[in-house]
C-alpha cells in the first residue's frame, strides 16, 4: 500500500508533466462494504490519542468521499445541507501541507505548502494525528438570511458530515475526534480565508495509537 507522501509526489509528477497545476489525486472511494451500520454506531467514539503515522490514500479517499463527497449524478452529497446550498468547504491539513477538497473531481486542490496541523486545535495531540479536517461555511453561499441563522445552520450542517466521518473511521477501525476549540483567527489567516468564510470545527483522522 503506498503511503499519502508517496501517492502526492507521483501525482505531483504526473500533474507538472502535464502542465496542469499540481493537485493530490486520490483513488476512487470505496461505495461497498464496509461494517453494518448498527455496529458502527456502538463503536463510534471521540479519540484524542492519534499514531503519527500517514494516512494511507484510500483510507483519506474513502473519508473525504464519506463526509461530504457526491454520491448522486445531479452532484448531490452523502451529507444534507440546507436547500442544498453546499455551504461547507473541507479544508485538509497534513505534514505536506494544506489543501481543499474538491468533491466534483474527488481530489485535493493546493492552498499552503506548509504543515499547519499545530493550528486544527488548541491542545497537544492535534500535532500528532496526521490529517485534520477543517470544516469552513462559506457564507455568501446562503443567500440572504440573517449572519446567526447562517451560522446555525453552517453548524449543524457541518455536524452532519462529522458524523459520517465518525462512522467511516468506526467502521474501518480509525481514531477522529472533532472539536471546535480552534483558533479560527490564526487559522483563518494561514488559510487565506475571507471574512465571509467561517470555520465551524475541526477533526483530526489517524490510525489508533499503539496499534
Amino acid at each position: 500500500m503506498k503511503t499519502l507522501e508517496a501517492w502526492t509526489v507521483a501525482v505531483a509528477l504526473v500533474a507538472g508533466e502535464a502542465g496542469a497545476q499540481a493537485a493530490i489525486g486520490l483513488p476512487a472511494p470505496r461505495k461497498t462494504g464496509g461494517m453494518p451500520l448498527m455496529e458502527a454506531l456502538a463503536r463510534r467514539a471521540t479519540s484524542r490519542e492519534f499514531d503519527t503515522r500517514d494516512l494511507a490514500p484510500d483510507h483519506l479517499s474513502n473519508v473525504l468521499w464519506a463526509g461530504f463527497g457526491v454520491n448522486r449524478p445531479d452532484g448531490k452529497r452523502t451529507a444534507p445541507s440546507s436547500m442544498d446550498k453546499q455551504e461547507t468547504d473541507i479544508y485538509v491539513l497534513m505534514k505536506s501541507g494544506a489543501y481543499v477538497y474538491d468533491a466534483t473531481r474527488h481530489w485535493l486542490a493546493p492552498v499552503l505548502a506548509e504543515d499547519i496541523r499545530g493550528l486544527g486545535g488548541r491542545q497537544e495531540f492535534v500535532r500528532d494525528a496526521p490529517v485534520t479536517l477543517v470544516y469552513v461555511a462559506d457564507l455568501v453561499r446562503m443567500a440572504d438570511a440573517p449572519l446567526a441563522v447562517k451560522h446555525e445552520t453552517a453548524s449543524i450542517d457541518s455536524g452532519f458530515i462529522s458524523q459520517n466521518v465518525y462512522l467511516y473511521c468506526a467502521s474501518e477501525g480509525l481514531a477522529t475526534g472533532v472539536r471546535a476549540w480552534v483558533d479560527t483567527e490564526a487559522l483563518g489567516k494561514r488559510l487565506g480565508l475571507r471574512s465571509d468564510q467561517w470555520i465551524t470545527a475541526a477533526q483530526s483522522i489517524g490510525y489508533p495509537k499503539g496499534r
